[in-house]
């Protein structure tokens, strides 16, 4: 879903409002002109249908558009707080390897899915530099690759509990009941 779609969904809901109200008053119409007797015709009670389908198709839209407006909340929210663990992730490890500011930006960019030359323009330096770094970076990590490097994160995140708050057991009891 684009970013605009839920306007256009919007507009279209308010069209369907609109028309269900002005079909909605022409059976109201028709049913007050035509009177008691014949306000059971079948072309009566089409229209009075239609409208009523209308109506409940709006509604459907209208609960279902907000379902997804919530869960578009929600899937932005839970992305956030994954990109802060990945970040948090990161750092402690940067530290724990006592990376130079230098190997932090490559591995940084790294991560990011860089390759060397990318990486060595974005920094102002030579790619043997770099080289230089991710050597450094990988001794450091106890890595051999750059594969193996960004297994380190993602096996790092794979075991980070889903519930930010920490779950306690329940105590058992020594005779297990």
């Amino acid at each position: 879903m684009t970013r605009h779609a839920p306007y256009g969904l919007m507009i279209l809901i308010t069209a369907q409002v609109l028309c269900a109200v002005f079909f909605l008053g022409d059976v109201v119409a028709d049913g007050l002109e035509a009177g008691w007797p014949h306000f059971m015709d079948w072309h009566f009670g089409v229209e009075a249908l239609a409208a009523l389908a209308l109506i409940a198709g709006v509604g459907f839209e209208i609960r279902t558009l907000m379902a997804l407006l919530r869960r578009e909340a929600h899937l932005k929210e839970q992305l956030g707080l994954a990109a802060g663990a990945f970040h948090e992730i990161v750092t402690q490890r940067f530290a724990d390897w006592g990376l130079t500011p230098s190997e932090q930006d490559v591995a940084l960019f790294t991560l990011k899915g860089l390759a060397i030359p990318e990486i060595a323009t974005l920094r102002g330096s030579a790619e043997g530099t770099v080289k230089a770094h991710l050597g450094g970076i990988y001794r450091k990590a106890g890595v051999n690759s750059r594969g193996a490097f960004l297994a380190l994160f993602i096996e790092d995140l794979m075991t980070q509990p889903a519930d930010p708050v920490p779950h306690h057991p329940t105590p058992v009891s020594p005779t297990g009941t």
